[in-house]
């Protein structure tokens, strides 16, 4: 049992929402998104490194965030359930807001300036795959058999997508999509770092590649009965050595040796925790349900 230097609960305005995404701009700005899949949207912003947030609404939407990207251009950009898109051009001031084909977005990426894609879907029912330009305007989509559940774009044209017992891989800026050879889970995240890729799965899974996905480790498998149960929603790792992975019931684990081996945080809360984020001093942001937002110290 591995136990924080120090866990903050910072005040999120809300103990309803769900929160699903972290990003920080810069050592000051930064913006959580979430909401209740049906009802609402929320983004929560600070001006302090991510010590106190504003929370502001947004009935245009009215249904949950789910990713939030900054575009090439410096746009921001959120998606969200039943296809709602917000974007922002002046740093979250502001958000225009675009409605999109009606699907359940969870992922968000640009592949150029003006263009990005947007994935999501529902397990194994369905998925989606949409193109759209920097107006969200569509200009393709396609349905799959299976839900995507993030996507990460590199900028010389390289990305990644993974989702429901399939990670996929493109060269070429999205335009065709090669399924790379790592299964047995629904791959529910990825921190890409260059060729180095570290992925969780729901099952609990862990999986790792050093060159790009032609070759693939799974260093924890989620599914052996003599390891803790564990669904798995995010991941995060500050460099070779150090990862976080954060999932449901309010699970925190680590580890100290590139995701070989992992071990468990004294849990601080019972909600799950669905994104992970590093504050610019060094410290994680934690957010999850139940509008769970906590900065620990490891």
């Amino acid at each position: 049992m591995l136990y924080f230097q120090g866990v903050q609960k910072l005040n999120s305005a809300t103990d309803s929402d769900r929160l699903n995404k972290i990003l920080f701009l810069d050592n000051n700005t930064g913006f959580v998104v979430g909401g209740e899949r049906f009802t609402n949207s929320v983004i929560l912003t600070t001006h302090d490194g991510g010590y106190t947030w504003q929370k502001t609404s947004y009935p245009l939407a009215d249904k949950g965030l789910y990713d939030l990207v900054l575009s090439p251009s410096g746009a921001l950009y959120a998606c969200g359930f039943d296809g709602k898109l917000l974007r922002s051009y002046d740093n979250g001031n502001t958000w225009a807001f675009s409605q999109i084909f009606y699907q359940a977005f969870t992922g968000i990426a640009f592949t150029d300036a003006s263009h990005a894609i947007v994935v999501g879907g529902v397990s194994f029912d369905e998925g989606a795959f949409q193109r759209i330009d920097s107006s969200g305007s569509v200009l393709s989509w396609d349905s799959l058999g299976y839900q995507l559940n993030k996507i990460i774009m590199a900028p010389n044209g390289t990305g990644y997508m993974c989702g429901y017992g399939s990670m996929q891989k493109t060269t070429d800026s999205g335009k065709t999509w090669a399924f790379q050879k790592v299964e047995g889970d629904n791959f529910t995240y990825m921190d890409v770092h260059g060729n180095e890729i570290w992925m969780c799965g729901y099952n609990g899974g862990i999986y790792y590649t050093s060159d790009g996905g032609s070759n693939w480790t799974r260093y924890r498998n989620g599914n052996d009965v003599v390891l803790p149960r564990y669904r798995l929603l995010c991941i995060l790792f500050t460099d070779d050595h150090n990862g976080w992975a954060t999932g449901e019931g309010g699970k925190v684990i680590r580890s100290t040796d590139g995701g070989r081996h992992w071990a468990e945080y004294k849990q601080f809360t019972t909600n799950s925790l669905r994104s992970i984020a590093l504050c610019p001093n060094g410290d994680l942001l934690i957010a999850g349900d139940g509008g769970s937002l906590y900065r620990v110290s490891p």
